[in-house]
């Protein structure tokens, strides 16, 4: 049978907190943490948001992923850009799209942005900051076009603009000067492009190629690649060496002495089967 304290908790676990802390009390040096780079953004233009995102996924001073997608799915009139731990972001987006599914059921009607708003900002706040997601909401329902930046500690802003990661003060200073109200939709388009490639080139945690996602009221389009800001250089040198280009010092010659062995056979007749 098994005890009321060993079933399996839902959602995030940090049971082991208490005993890192035991450990470093006990003079164990923890893991530190490492810093992860992206550049997310979003804004809102005549008829609905443009979201975008760079796909360079990082591991303190490594490239993990080149082409990671860092626009989630969370309702068909709303999507949300994750900056942060790429783990935590897959959960927190994949529990919040189950949960305003379920409402959107429940109700028969379609979520409004700020319901998901508000569920992010709950969850996120009710885990202190202990889950690494900072995200950008972009969606349009009945009210009008909506764009939220959202910390990891539960803080929320609702904007015309808004960036976030380690890249978002190059995107921000994109936006500052460029942006204004009632854009037209390609005009957007280039400015969150723009905008993401201002991270992409002056961060060193952003990189690779740059996706974008437009939601209107008929629907959402994502785009993926839309740009590759960084394109591969081709090799215009060859690399093989001829033959004698390296100096031979010394030639040591050993013979190989060969043993021949005799495996016998016993049938089934010389074995003693009783």
């Amino acid at each position: 049978m098994v005890e009321e304290n060993e079933r399996p908790q839902a959602g995030f676990q940090f049971s082991n907190f208490g005993r890192n802390e035991a450990l470093v009390a006990r003079g164990f040096q923890m893991p530190k943490c490492r810093k992860t780079g992206t550049t997310i953004a979003g804004i809102v233009f005549k008829d609905g948001v443009v979201l975008g995102a760079d796909t360079r996924a990082t591991e303190g001073d490594i490239v993990a992923d080149k082409n990671c997608c860092k626009i989630h799915y969370l309702q068909p009139n709303m999507y949300c850009c994750g900056a942060g731990t790429a783990a935590d972001l897959e959960m927190t987006t994949q529990m919040m799209a189950s949960q305003l599914e379920l409402h959107r059921l429940n109700t028969g009607r379609q979520v409004p942005v700020i319901a998901a708003n508000t569920m992010l900002k709950q969850m996120l706040f009710r885990y202190q900051g202990y889950v690494g997601a900072a995200l950008v909401l972009g969606g349009v329902d009945k009210y009008g076009s909506h764009i939220y930046s959202i910390h990891p500690h539960g803080s929320t802003d609702r904007l015309p603009y808004t960036t976030m990661g380690s890249g978002s003060l190059a995107a921000m200073s994109v936006f500052e000067a460029r942006w204004k109200p009632n854009m037209e939709l390609d005009e957007a388009k280039q400015l969150v492009r723009d905008a993401i490639a201002g991270g992409v080139f002056n961060d060193l945690g952003s990189g690779s190629n740059i996706d974008l996602c437009v939601i209107t009221k008929d629907g959402a389009t994502m785009t993926r690649p839309y740009d590759v800001a960084n394109v591969k250089g081709q090799r215009v040198g060859k690399y093989e060496y001829k033959r004698g280009v390296t100096e031979v010092l010394n030639t040591v010659v050993r013979p190989i002495e060969i043993v021949s062995e005799t495996v016998k056979v016993v049938s089934e007749e010389d074995m003693d089967t009783a």
